[in-house]
C-alpha cells in the first residue's frame, strides 16, 4: 500500500509541476507526438516553394514552357513574343491572360535554383489532372520552345528530359 501511495504522490507532483510550468508560459506541447506530426505535416504542406504548389495543368504547362526558355538565362524579346503567341494558340487564351501566365510563370521561377534542379516536382500536385492529350501537348510545347532561337542547347535538352520524367506516361494530342 505504501508503494502505491508513493507512486501516486510522485505522479501528482509531476502533474502539479507541469501545470505550474504551463501557467508561467513554458510550452510543453512539443512533447505530444500527435501534435508534432500534425504541425510537421502542416509545415511541409504550406512552407513549400510556390513553384511546387501549382495544381492546374495549364499553369504547370505554362511554367514548364517558360522554364525552357529561361533555363539558359534571361528571356529574349523573340522568346517572349513566341511564348505569348504560343500561349494564345495552344491554351486558347486571350492576350491579357497570356501575359498574365507569362508574368506569373517568370515570377514563380525567380532565380530558378529550386525549379531548374527539379522541374518534375512542379507537376506533382496536378499529376492526376493531366489528360493524355495534355501530356503530349506539353512535350511538343517544350520541344517547340527549346528551338525558338535555334537548336536546343544541352541545358535545355536536360531540362526537358527532367520535366518529361514527371509527366504521366500516357500520350495523345491537345488541350
Amino acid at each position: 500500500m505504501h508503494i502505491i501511495l508513493g507512486v501516486l504522490g510522485a505522479l501528482l507532483t509531476i502533474l502539479f509541476l507541469l501545470n505550474r510550468l504551463s501557467e508561467t508560459g513554458f510550452d510543453i506541447g512539443w512533447l505530444n507526438p500527435f501534435s508534432w506530426h500534425r504541425r510537421r505535416k502542416f509545415r511541409k504542406h504550406h512552407d513549400l516553394n510556390p513553384v511546387f504548389k501549382l495544381d492546374s495543368p495549364l499553369d504547370v504547362a505554362a511554367l514548364l514552357a517558360t522554364g525552357v526558355v529561361k533555363v539558359d538565362g534571361d528571356i529574349t524579346a523573340t522568346q517572349k513574343a513566341a511564348l505569348l503567341q504560343t500561349f494564345e494558340s495552344e491554351f486558347r487564351v486571350d492576350k491579357e491572360e497570356a501575359k498574365d501566365l507569362l508574368t506569373s510563370s517568370v515570377y514563380l521561377i525567380g532565380n530558378g535554383q529550386a525549379f531548374f534542379s527539379k522541374p518534375a516536382k512542379s507537376i506533382e500536385r496536378s499529376f492526376d489532372k493531366f489528360t493524355p492529350e495534355q501530356v503530349s501537348s506539353v512535350i511538343r510545347l517544350l520541344d517547340k520552345m527549346s528551338q525558338i532561337d535555334g537548336p536546343a542547347t544541352a541545358i535545355q535538352t536536360q531540362y526537358i528530359k527532367n520535366a518529361v520524367k514527371g509527366l504521366p506516361t500516357h500520350s495523345s494530342n491537345k488541350w
